[in-house]
C-alpha cells in the first residue's frame, strides 16, 4: 500500500486540534521513511524475489524496528513527543501518533506475512498483494474517499483539489505499473523518499489558504 496510507492523514486533518495536513502526511509514512533509511544503513533488510507476491517483488524479511506493531508504537510516541515540543496540543499529538500507527494496520491488510508484533515470529499479513482485483480498487477508494471527506469538511475544492487527487493517483499508478528496481542500493531509498516528499509537498500546497499565500 502506498497512497492508501494517506487516507488516515486526510481524515485526521479535519479535526480542529490536528496538526497540519503535511505533518500528518509525514506521520502516515513515518515508518517507511525510517525503513528505507534503515535499509540504506544496513539496519533492516529487504531483497527482491520476483513472484513472492503478485503485486510486489520485495521480500521484506527483516524490519523489526519499523514494521513491528511495537516498533510502530514507539515511532508514534516519538512523533507525538516532537509535536508536543513544537507546541502542538496533547490531543493534536495523540492524533499524529494514531496516524503513525495506522501505517502498520493498513500494511497488515496488504502485506504477505512479513510483519510482526514485536520483531519476532509469528509473521503477519493478510496478503491482499496477491489479490490485485481487491487491493487496487480498495486503495483508490480509500484514498479518494478520504480526500473527498477532507475537501468537504475543510471547504477546499476546485483546481487544487483535482490536481492534488490526480498527483496522488499518478504516484500510485507509477508504483503499480512503473519499472521495478532490481537491487537494494542508495537509489532504492532515494526514490522512495522522493515519492513521499513529493506527496507531502503536494499536501502542503493543497492545504494552503489564501491568507497564508498573502502573509507567507
Amino acid at each position: 500500500m502506498f497512497i492508501g496510507h494517506f487516507a488516515p492523514a486526510l481524515i485526521a486533518a479535519t479535526d480542529r486540534d490536528a496538526p497540519s495536513l503535511p505533518v500528518l502526511f509525514v506521520a502516515a509514512q513515518l515508518v517507511d521513511w525510517a525503513f528505507f533509511g534503515f535499509v540504506l544503513a544496513g539496519i533492516e533488510h529487504v531483497r527482491f524475489v520476483p513472484g513472492i507476491s503478485v503485486m510486489n517483488p520485495m521480500d521484506l524479511y527483516h524490519m523489526p524496528w519499523t514494521h513491528s506493531l511495537l516498533g510502530a508504537c514507539v515511532w508514534a510516541l516519538g512523533f507525538a513527543l516532537i509535536l508536543r515540543l513544537c507546541g502542538v496540543s496533547v490531543r493534536g499529538a495523540m492524533i499524529g501518533a494514531v496516524v503513525v500507527v495506522s501505517h502498520w494496520l493498513l500494511d497488515w491488510l496488504v502485506h504477505v506475512p512479513d510483519l510482526t508484533w514485536a520483531g519476532q515470529p509469528p509473521k503477519l499479513g493478510l496478503g491482499l498483494w496477491n489479490m490485485p482485483a481487491v487491493e487496487m480498487p480498495l486503495e483508490i477508494a480509500l484514498t479518494l474517499g478520504a480526500l473527498l471527506f477532507w475537501a468537504k469538511r475543510t471547504g477546499r475544492g476546485g483546481k487544487k483539489f483535482w490536481a492534488f487527487g490526480a498527483l496522488l493517483v499518478g504516484l500510485q499508478m507509477i508504483d503499480w505499473f512503473g519499472a521495478k528496481p532490481h537491487d537494494v542500493g542508495p537509489s532504492f531509498t532515494l526514490l522512495a523518499w522522493f515519492a513521499y516528499g513529493l506527496a507531502t509537498m503536494a499536501a502542503w500546497w493543497a492545504s494552503r489558504t489564501p491568507a497564508s499565500r498573502t502573509t507567507g
